[in-house]
């Protein structure tokens, strides 16, 4: 299989590359009809994949925590990655999706029938312009209520219901609250906020993932002499900060412009953070 057309998808099935987007699932598989999977993603750009080796052990550990049985090692999931961003220009921006899920199964997943396929897509890094966000009145669900401590696909209606509410309210972006009121996330990336130069970011408690671009972009300011805290946030705190930014793996490190009907400017930190981060890609 040559290189990868402008805007074209492969994907791994069954030991091969495959073009476009090949039916792997049918409606008795438990993952159709039962939701058992699981996925991560990660970026590569202009031929460099920032934490690619973190993405691909996070999604076996999330495929172990929905009673998955995971086919392959991180380190294997690595090498088809790459294998996969090899196949594409050398200066494109890819999207790389390792997925597992059960075939097998009635309401529990049968382990042993967990299948692995991954594709690669090329998606342009979005540019840094700026996003409104809004409070949610939906919440992030405990640990006890849903398998939060995967990266799991029966999670993403909770947090497509979030979309469809803000944008319906002309927003961006939402601000997600945890069981018990305290901010969690934006929609679907990890949440910071500064005051007085300080950052502040929500503590790992259980209802979102520690991001894998979150950790780094931590790492990344304590190097650099900006300190981080990480504790509880009230969403009153958010409209007295002095910069809102977010972190994820599609976009990386992106402004927050606007928070309910208070605007803000792009600020110092954000622009540390998000040039420390690209320095570090390099």
């Amino acid at each position: 299989m040559g290189k990868a057309n402008g805007g074209g998808t492969i994907t791994w099935a069954d030991g091969t590359w495959l073009p476009g987007n090949p039916p792997v699932l049918g409606p008795r598989h438990h993952a159709m009809w039962l939701s058992s999977i699981v996925f991560d993603g990660a970026r590569a750009l202009r031929g460099w994949a920032p934490d690619l080796d973190r993405h691909c052990a996070r999604v076996v550990s999330s495929a172990r925590h929905l009673g998955l049985e995971p086919v392959l090692s991180g380190a294997e999931i690595e090498e088809i990655a790459w294998d996969g961003i090899g196949r594409f220009a050398a200066d494109a921006d890819l999207y790389i999706c390792p997925m597992m899920y059960a075939e097998e199964g009635f309401i529990c997943p049968d382990p042993a029938s967990t299948r692995f396929v991954m594709t690669v897509f090329e998606a342009a890094l979005p540019a840094p312009g700026g996003f409104s966000a809004c409070l949610s009145s939906f919440r992030r669900p405990a640990p006890d209520m849903a398998p939060t401590e995967a990266k799991a696909s029966c999670l993403y209606p909770n947090i497509a219901r979030i979309g469809r509410e803000v944008t319906a309210k002309g927003f961006d972006m939402g601000v997600v609250c945890d069981p018990d009121g305290n901010v969690a996330e934006f929609t679907y990336t990890n949440l910071f906020m500064v005051k007085d130069g300080i950052v502040h970011t929500p503590v790992p408690n259980g209802t979102f993932l520690n991001g894998i671009t979150r950790q780094r972009v931590i790492a990344l300011l304590g190097d650099a002499g900006t300190e981080v805290i990480e504790r509880t946030l009230g969403f009153e705190e958010l409209l007295e900060a002095d910069e809102v930014f977010a972190t994820g793996n599609y976009a990386k490190v992106h402004p927050c412009t606007r928070l309910e009907n208070r605007t803000f400017q792009v600020g110092p930190v954000y622009e540390q953070a998000r040039s420390l981060y690209f320095e570090f890609d390099r």
